[in-house]
């Protein structure tokens, strides 16, 4: 039996910073992160780690994290120094740049997408269900 590929937040080792569900946050975030977002930032966003965006949660600005995984709304943009991976539930209005870029079919992209290290954007079909 093989093993499940795990995404690549799932490893980080310090503990995360939440915004739960039904929170809202208003201004600019700085941190090291990881984020996780599952309630509503409108401001823009410098993670220095991991941001992972659930499905219930939405941003309102420019995010810039070193990876990311989104599966809510981000109106405004996102810059991922590193990995990003954009799930079926994502919607994302505003320009996408990134070094990789996995696409679930279903998410929508309205904006330019630029995957900085050259490769194609990979495409895949979810199979967890929205979990983020």
């Amino acid at each position: 039996m093989s093993a499940q590929k795990r995404r690549f937040l799932e490893g980080s080792s310090s503990a995360p910073t939440f915004i739960g569900a039904e929170s809202v946050f208003v201004g600019n975030i700085r941190g090291a992160g990881p984020f996780v977002v599952s309630g509503e930032v409108h401001g823009d966003g410098e993670i220095a780690g991991g941001l992972t965006l659930s499905a219930t949660g939405t941003w309102n600005g420019f995010v810039q994290a070193e990876q990311a995984i989104v599966a809510g709304k981000i109106t405004g943009g996102l810059c991922v120094r590193d990995k990003l991976e954009i799930g079926y539930t994502a919607v994302i209005h505003g320009r996408v740049s990134a070094r990789t870029i996995a696409i679930a079919k279903g998410a929508i992209v309205d904006g330019e997408i630029e995957v900085t290290s050259g490769l194609p954007v990979d495409e895949f079909e979810e199979k967890r269900d929205g979990k983020a």
